[in-house]
């Protein structure tokens, strides 16, 4: 006899977000160890362009967070090789130097609390809409947690290693968890590294859905409340902690030597 067809459809998605805290489970890893792992998710993913591209994470010292060395590509990027930089790029310990576009990240950091990891990179696909000067669209359900979260910069401020484009860049993000930066590439803005990762292969993959429905016809919107109500079920700490860990996985079977 079932017990659940008769259930509101509120009661059934809370009921199983209790099943995903409890069922999921989920292995700890340092902050430095899911950077690596995410540096690694991200190249395999098509983000590699270079030696452009950041990727940042709080650290547990006041004012300072974590990047990959300058000089180094996703691709060889390990836990134990990250830099450890103040909000002025000074190195408080590790090897080498961060990159110097660094820079907005602070900006983003001292106006934004709640975000413990940012993001920026010019995958192929967000680089050719960036081209285009026009916005994100988000249009289907698989992109929803990018839905109304997702600003665009029109704008070129040139490369963002001055305080100008700091504060332009993070006014322009406000308090969404991504933006397009046009003639750029995209940043995404975590409430932790698992879900920035997440955001960051999304915005990806946004943009190359967006790309071929244009080349077929218009991009229809889907209904508001149906697009936060799709943003809300899909972005949750664990569904972004099972997403994240599915990659790592993936990322582990190419790349074991990123968690040294």
């Amino acid at each position: 006899m079932t017990d659940t067809l008769s259930l509101p459809k509120a009661e059934l998605v809370d009921r199983a977000h209790r099943q995903m805290q409890q069922a999921l489970e989920m292995p700890q890893r340092t902050t430095r160890e899911k950077l690596a792992l995410t540096c690694r998710i991200l190249f395999d993913a098509g983000h590699d362009s270079g030696l452009a591209g950041q990727i940042t994470a709080r650290a547990d010292t006041d004012g300072t967070f974590y990047t990959q060395r300058f000089g180094l590509g996703f691709d060889e990027i390990t836990a134990s090789g990250l830099v450890h930089v103040d909000h002025d790029l000074n190195v408080v310990a590790g090897e080498g130097m961060p990159n110097p576009a660094n820079r907005f990240h602070t900006w983003i950091y001292r106006a934004r609390p709640d975000v413990n990891c940012i993001i920026h990179t010019h995958p192929l696909h967000v680089s050719a809409l960036s081209m285009l000067e026009v916005p994100l669209q988000v249009s289907h359900m698989d992109l929803c947690p990018l839905f109304d979260n997702c600003a665009f910069l029109a704008h070129w401020p040139g490369i963002p290693v001055g305080n100008e484009e700091g504060e332009l860049i993070a006014g322009a993000l406000g308090d969404k968890r991504a933006i397009l930066l046009a003639h750029h590439g995209q940043l995404v803005a975590g409430r932790t590294v698992e879900e920035a990762c997440v955001l960051a292969l999304l915005i990806e993959r946004a943009a190359r859905m967006q790309l071929l429905a244009m080349a077929a016809g218009t991009v229809q919107p889907v209904p508001d409340a149906l697009g936060r109500e799709a943003r809300d079920w899909i972005s949750t700490p664990r569904r972004h902690q099972a997403a994240f860990e599915y990659q790592a996985r993936r990322a582990l079977g190419r790349h074991l030597d990123c968690l040294c």
